[in-house]
């Protein structure tokens, strides 16, 4: 059956190599759309770091809104790309990324991350707060701010490839970064805590990362430093599911790993790939074996290649990661950067991304996507924008469910109500920690039709609010339809509808 899937799936890719207008099947109603908005080298913002703190913060809802519009449910927010903040710290430094300079706060002051928490909530979008764990410096001669660790703790660093990085084979590197990221779980009303792709470091000109000395004075048994780096990559991520979930369990842990876990001329558990780089032999990370052991809520590996591509086809990446992530979600890392910045044919003949959303469509069964970056995502590069909200996001989406939902109790809203001035109120759901509410689902159903809650064509308004004005839907007037709402909590659970409405024909002299 697996042959079967592959070659009708190589059959597709040749016809979606000619075709233009293949309509989506039907969509899902639970599926994880997310931007990753990227800080570093201010790549979508902040735009300009000499701006003024009131210009940062209206392009940063702007982003927001414009997100919105495009039917994102879930923002990746970098707020830790090298050892320092955008968030209020009383434990590393004011990001460079945010002022111009390691150290110096926004003035007048604002709390990035508290604002997208806020305004990102208020549009019922996710907030992912997304860290690096071990980069330092992410140029040579980079000017640290005084304050900051390296000059506290020299001991825990080693520089390689002229850069700066924590060295992950010290229990103390484990100790400070868990510090670091309970803080910023206890305080912020995130809703998952996300680590890119930087483990050990991208091998830099041939040679190997300074941890000799590390590795002999603690090999726990290990004789293969290869093994034994792997396990220092395994034994943090383990800590930080562990501490996240201790301390809010509702809180999701996920990791966008490089595209590759392992070529198959190395291993026959891997995909047919040439990479020059992978996940388990050059970054040390066992992506896999943390799926399969529960450390991880999502993965999202960036598949940043098109399809056909002859070292890492899309078309063989995308099913290799479908088979083999189990006990975690699955996000595909989409590269919309490259309809713009990358050079291949197939970047610059519309649309190699919608071409692989068609081919996840038709051949995968993925959580959803991922789009790098946000800049990029928004620009509607060969009509990018245009495809998604005709077809592939028409409607909306609640991303999908914790693995810890299911055990969680969702509430459903009572005293569903409707006025003589069309407005649709209903009483606020009240619960605390997980069981908390998001947001609520407000749906309309043609009176004709059975209620179908699994078909999101009939969803006609996710809102944080108890009260919706339902003039401001002019396609409701045509038909009477059957309204009703349900809540969504922390743990993205859904409740049963408790009451329904029924909202009749509604000419247009009535308003």
């Amino acid at each position: 059956m697996k042959n079967f899937v592959i070659s009708f799936c190589s059959f597709l890719l040749i016809f979606l190599y000619g075709s233009s207008s293949i309509a989506s099947a039907r969509p899902e109603k639970r599926e994880f759309r997310g931007a990753w908005i990227a800080t570093v080298a201010n790549i979508d913002w902040p735009s300009n770091v000499n701006a003024s703190s009131e210009e940062k913060r209206a392009e940063l809802i702007q982003i927001l809104d414009s997100l919105r519009k495009c039917k994102i449910n879930a923002v990746i927010f970098q707020i830790r790309p090298t050892a320092d903040a955008l968030y209020k710290s009383d434990i590393e430094p004011w990001s460079e990324w945010i002022t111009g300079e390691q150290g110096r706060a926004p003035e007048p002051f604002f709390d990035p991350l508290q604002l997208v928490v806020e305004e990102a909530h208020k549009r019922c979008m996710e907030v992912h707060a997304w860290i690096n764990p071990y980069r330092v410096t992410n140029f040579p001669n980079y000017k640290l701010a005084e304050n900051h660790i390296y000059f506290k703790k020299p001991h825990l660093f080693k520089t390689y490839g002229g850069r700066i990085y924590f060295d992950p084979g010290l229990e103390e590197t484990g100790d400070y970064l868990i510090w670091v990221l309970q803080d910023i779980v206890s305080r912020y009303d995130i809703d998952a805590l996300h680590l890119d792709d930087y483990f050990y470091p991208y091998p830099s000109g041939g040679a190997d990362f300074p941890d000799e000395e590390t590795f002999q004075n603690n090999p726990r048994g290990f004789t293969s430093k290869a093994d034994w780096r792997r396990d220092n990559v395994n034994r943090i991520v383990k800590r930080i599911q562990d501490s996240v979930k201790q301390i809010k369990p509702w809180i999701e842990f996920g990791v966008s790993p490089f595209g590759v876990w392992r070529n198959a001329n190395k291993d026959p558990k891997g995909s047919a790939t040439k990479a020059g780089v992978t996940n388990y032999d050059d970054l040390y990370a066992d992506v896999i074996l943390w799926a399969d052991s529960g450390w991880v809520d999502y993965l999202a590996p960036q598949l940043y290649w098109e399809l056909g591509k002859k070292v890492a086809d899309y078309a063989v990446l995308a099913p290799w990661w479908q088979d083999n992530v189990k006990n975690s979600k699955l996000y595909f890392g989409l590269y919309a950067s490259g309809l713009e910045v990358n050079k291949p044919k197939a970047w610059k003949t519309p649309n190699e991304l919608v071409r692989q959303l068609r081919f996840n469509d038709e051949c995968i069964n993925n959580d959803g996507v991922i789009f790098y970056s946000t800049k990029y995502f928004l620009k509607n590069i060969q009509g990018l924008q245009d495809s998604l909200q005709a077809d592939y996001y028409r409607h909306h989406a609640l991303p999908p469910q914790s693995l810890l939902g299911k055990k969680s109790e969702a509430h459903f809203p009572v005293n569903l109500q409707l006025d003589t001035m069309d407005c649709l109120s209903w009483d606020a759901v009240l619960a605390d920690d997980g069981e908390a509410i998001s947001y609520y689902v407000v749906y309309a159903f043609p009176d004709s039709l059975e209620c179908d809650f699994d078909d999101p064509n009939y969803i006609l308004e996710i809102t944080p609010n108890t009260k919706i004005q339902l003039s401001d839907y002019p396609h409701l007037n045509n038909s009477i339809y059957c309204i009703t709402v349900t809540a969504v909590n922390r743990f993205r659970k859904e409740s049963d509808p408790y009451e329904f409405i029924v909202r009749t024909k509604r000419l247009m002299a009535d308003k």
